[in-house]
């Protein structure tokens, strides 16, 4: 049986065939439109595309916002103008198929409890460190969705009361602290301090970023600003993680997106981190910290597999 995985992204949507064993058959790529309306067209005729090649049974579409319980319901999108909108059966009208739709960072973290880093486990929290901070959490071998849908927002876990404001409209989530944005905040505060921030402001783009290349080059030469701000981010995700031990138990943490490209630059100071603040620590098992192995696959394949599973 093959299914197909949509994954709507800001700029773009990534469509592909799906088989059983999460290997992508055939994958396609178009750019996002601007206007709602459009983007539907643009998902219905991927579909179409794909399915003309393949025998094609159900199909998966995953967004960034939040979802109702019964998955039908966009109830809100930080990116394009989905409110309160009917998506499952608009999406259905157009493809002809059954739909599923899900939480891009939850389909993301069902990709990789299936089929990457976290194959094998029961229990697992997903933390995908891009621009913000998105969550997902496998509890005994079920996806975690909430009373309402919206479960496992695990970057907006308030993590400095009154720290810094944060695009959802609260103060100092943990995404403000532990995402790609933060540890360039985190660069820039290191070298404009002069000192062993000197290397990190040589290596500044005229818009005032470290390039993701260069900081690797600056962490495999120990450079102490590198390490310095990593060790910054890594130093709240790990606390943060102690606090989601505490509520949510995982074997297993899986950290993916683009700052976990940084490997065991970023992982060990997360894990001291963590261990440092949990509860219990010595006296308790602890959970296991690897990156994840999906990619930017990991929410196409992920939502083509809960499509397999709801229809």
């Amino acid at each position: 049986m093959l299914n197909v995985g949509i994954d709507i992204g800001g700029t773009k949507i990534a469509g592909g065939v799906v088989a059983l064993d999460g290997t992508i058959i055939e994958q396609l790529r178009v750019p996002t439109p601007v206007d709602t309306g459009a983007l539907a067209d643009a998902v219905a005729a991927m579909v179409g595309d794909l399915a003309s090649r393949h025998e094609v049974h159900a199909v998966g579409v995953a967004a960034a916002g939040f979802i109702d319980r019964t998955r039908s319901v966009m109830l809100h999108a930080p990116n394009i103008d989905w409110q309160n909108a009917p998506l499952r059966a608009q999406f259905e009208a157009q493809i002809g198929r059954p739909v599923t739709l899900e939480n891009d960072a939850n389909a993301a973290g069902w990709g990789e409890y299936r089929f990457g880093a976290g194959r094998g486990s029961t229990d697992m929290v997903m933390i995908t460190l891009g621009t913000g901070v998105g969550g997902a959490a496998v509890g005994d071998g079920s996806l975690l969705i909430g009373a309402n849908g919206s479960a496992a927002e695990l970057g907006h876990l308030r993590f400095v009361r009154g720290g810094r404001p944060c695009g959802c409209g609260q103060n100092g989530c943990l995404e403000q602290y532990a995402s790609g944005r933060a540890l360039q905040r985190e660069i820039a505060d290191i070298a404009d301090g002069g000192g062993i921030g000197s290397r990190l402001a040589a290596h500044r783009t005229a818009a005032g970023i470290v390039p993701g290349a260069d900081l690797k080059l600056l962490l495999s030469e120990q450079d102490a600003g590198a390490l310095e701000a990593v060790r910054r981010v890594a130093t709240a995700l790990g606390e943060a993680c102690g606090a989601f031990q505490a509520v949510l138990d995982p074997e297993l943490f899986v950290i993916g997106g683009g700052v976990a490209e940084l490997g065991e630059d970023l992982l060990e100071p997360t894990r001291i981190a963590y261990e440092t603040s949990l509860p219990g620590f010595g006296e308790r098992p602890t959970a296991r910290f690897v990156t994840a192995t999906l990619g930017n696959d990991a929410g196409l394949v992920g939502v083509a597999d809960l499509a397999r599973l709801r229809t």
